[in-house]
């Protein structure tokens, strides 16, 4: 990665220790200019990469951010690959349309590539602006505010043999931490968990509870092992005929099914509340085939991971895929030309390659819907459908799109 430290508003350079509460300040304005709780803005201080954050600056004055974190991501297989998290994008509103964004993108993705980053992904408060840097968006997430006073869940055995009790949510931290890490193998699109960002789910100012309880915490045991958890926090409402509170679920996981439904059985059945508030679960999350009656629980779904190649051929190898391929795509990427032509994919279950190749193209499309599709969540079928996809060779469509399926959900577990 370049490490220039000279720059003005001419272009983007890399953030020294001493600039980060003025490039910080810049980030929270953009976002409307609420500060942070103290223990929040401490969190993300610690966790900035300063070598691989970014500012405009003109004069004194930042104009311009832009970090990234150095993730690796699980694809399709169960690889750990090596992903540029982006994050703490932001321009000045007196600095719009003057190319700010684009210079941080274009400083990003060089870095990026020489770090040999076959992967960047990002989560978007405005999806429109990305996709023209290459981003698609390859994973979405499930909400739901459930009627707890009418729906029921109906468990699978073995539930009873779970038992769940309270803890403090630092207390259980590591045994927490060991649960999400036999889970981030299990399912395309999770972050393997870097030092320091087991604090985040710990995060618990006052100022993001909106009226709701401090942090609580329970966790399943199994004969004294740990096989999940759930952090939640509770808003208590009266109404004239009686309580009407929520649960507001923040985090939950589980190593089986009977773990899992012990856990939603706890929070459907929390005294003096009659609505569970969910938000950011995997698309497939298994509550939904447990519950009597999925009207009632109010399911709506968001984009959530974005995911770009930076290396076309890197990524494709990175990743197995679910039945054989063997195909040629022509790619479009104008944003990083290194990536436009022709690429062969052979690969199945066990492996694959990926080289460039002069033969004809099968399928066409842009390195933005090759990102949608490449977890296995956004099918090429459907890409195809809405124009976004064109199949040159017959029969090339439905081989890959098939291939490039996943079994499970992909699902980013918390922002970045």
């Amino acid at each position: 990665m370049a490490t220039d430290t000279t720059g003005s508003s001419a272009g983007p350079r890399v953030l020294v220790q001493d600039d980060w509460d003025k490039w910080y300040d810049t980030l929270l304005r953009g976002f409307g200019g609420v500060p942070e709780a103290a223990e929040e803005r401490e969190l993300w201080n610690s966790l900035t990469e300063f070598d691989r954050s970014l500012g405009v600056w003109e004069g004194d004055a930042c104009v311009g951010t832009a970090g990234a974190f150095s993730f690796r991501v699980t694809v399709p297989g169960g690889a750990s690959v090596p992903a540029a998290g982006v994050t703490m994008v932001s321009v000045a509103a007196t600095h719009r349309r003057r190319g700010v964004l684009t210079s941080m993108m274009r400083r990003q993705l060089d870095d990026v590539r020489a770090l040999g980053e076959p992967l960047a992904v990002l989560t978007a408060s405005e999806p429109a602006i990305y996709g023209r840097f290459g981003y698609g968006a390859a994973t979405f997430h499930l909400n739901a505010e459930i009627d707890t006073s009418r729906v029921r869940l109906s468990v699978p055995p073995g539930t009873d043999d779970i038992r769940v009790r309270y803890a403090v949510p630092a207390d259980v931290l590591d045994a927490c931490e060991a649960v999400c890490a036999r889970l981030v193998p299990t399912r395309p699109g999770m972050l393997a968990r870097l030092p320091g960002w087991e604090r985040l789910g710990l995060l618990d100012p006052e100022s993001a509870r909106d009226g709701a309880s401090p942090l609580q915490c329970v966790v399943a045991e199994r004969d004294g092992e740990t096989v999940g958890y759930a952090r939640y926090r509770v808003k208590p409402s009266w109404e004239t005929a009686g309580p009407n509170g929520s649960v507001i679920l923040q985090d939950l996981a589980a190593l089986d099914p009977a773990a899992d439904a012990a856990l939603w059985r706890f929070l459907f059945g929390i005294d003096l509340t009659s609505t569970l508030v969910v938000k950011g679960r995997p698309v497939d999350d298994a509550w939904q085939y447990l519950v009597s009656d999925m009207r009632r629980c109010r399911p709506w779904l968001r984009d959530s991971l974005y995911l770009r190649p930076v290396d076309v051929g890197a990524a494709l190898e990175a990743r197995t895929y679910r039945a054989p391929v063997d195909v040629v795509f022509e790619v479009e990427d104008a944003f990083c030309p290194w990536n436009a032509g022709r690429w062969r994919l052979s690969g199945d279950a066990k492996g694959a390659s990926c080289e460039r190749t002069a033969d004809a193209a099968d399928l066409a499309l842009s390195v933005r819907e090759l990102g949608a599709a490449y977890l296995g969540g956004v099918s090429l079928t459907a890409l195809a459908a809405a124009g976004r996809v064109r199949e040159v060779r017959r029969g090339a469509l439905a081989e890959a799109s098939m291939g490039f399926g996943s079994d499970v959900a992909p699902w980013l577990q918390h922002g970045f």
